[in-house]
């Protein structure tokens, strides 16, 4: 299984990286599921949410921030568009490359028998087999994309105009969401109170945060503005980079400012 959490990213926090931690641990634990990746995916500048800073800084700083991890990886693609796109269509690329990937002697280790085991096990075979015809079932596994996102994203889906209702739909049926609970936010009520939701509530994996856990990027670019610390709640090769091109201003706060969502503006 692959997760892939889209959003802005504005900066990358210590949270951010733990929700796909949190997210693994949970979908290992089902024993139905084995996490092979995690996909960050900064949104397009074109969004146009107020103190968006440039696509340009926040996957580099993404990628700093993903140097100590061996599983989740920051892929630009999205923000490289001419424009915004649904977060629907982002689900579709990534799922088309990842039902097109070329397994090789690297995928055996964890995602089963793939062509290069069972062409293995075919040669052994052989070895042992003299006069006897042997036939084996080759199993070939392609890996599920899932949506992470916190479990307030759920409530986004009730905001007039910011979403398709059949893009809802395909995310929900297709894919699947798997939402990290915050502190004041209940996410079964969310489904509940949707009959969409209700109807592939299968298809949403709920996840608790029993360590509660509140940083938030408009709260860490507020500190940053009035030159407060914000150490051990971003990484610290971020911090260094933010100083360094000094990105998080009072004028960067009002990049954007009275612009409707670019969503909104569709709908």
């Amino acid at each position: 299984l692959i997760l892939l959490a889209c959003g802005s990213f504005n900066p990358i926090t210590n949270m951010h990286m733990r929700l796909f931690e949190l997210a693994r641990d949970h979908l290992h634990q089902t024993g139905q599921y084995q996490v092979i990746e995690g996909i960050i995916s900064p949104v397009n500048d074109d969004y146009r949410k107020k103190g968006l800073v440039s696509a340009r800084h926040r996957i580099a700083m993404a990628k700093l921030a993903l140097e100590t991890s061996d599983w989740i990886r920051v892929d630009p693609w999205e923000s490289e568009q001419e424009t915004w796109m649904e977060t629907v269509k982002v689900l579709r690329r990534y799922n088309d490359e990842c039902c097109s990937i070329d397994f090789d002697e690297r995928d055996s280790s964890v995602l089963g028998l793939t062509q290069w085991a069972a062409n293995k096990k075919w040669r052994e075979n052989k070895k042992k087999c003299t006069s006897e015809v042997s036939f084996l079932v080759i199993i070939q596994v392609l890996p599920e994309l899932k949506l992470l996102c916190g479990a307030d994203f759920l409530q986004t889906f009730k905001t007039p105009n910011l979403w398709k209702e059949e893009h809802i739909k395909e995310i929900v049926e297709k894919f699947g969401l798997v939402c990290i609970s915050r502190a004041g936010s209940d996410p079964a009520q969310y489904i509940n109170e949707s009959d969409l939701l209700t109807k592939f509530q299968h298809n949403i994996f709920l996840v608790k945060e029993w360590i509660q856990n509140e940083i938030s990027a408009t709260q860490i670019r507020y500190a940053l503005c009035r030159g407060l610390s914000v150490k051990y709640l971003v990484p610290d090769s971020v911090i260094s980079y933010i100083a360094h091109h000094n990105i998080y201003t009072e004028e960067s706060e009002r990049k954007n400012e009275g612009d409707l969502l670019q969503p909104l503006k569709l709908h």
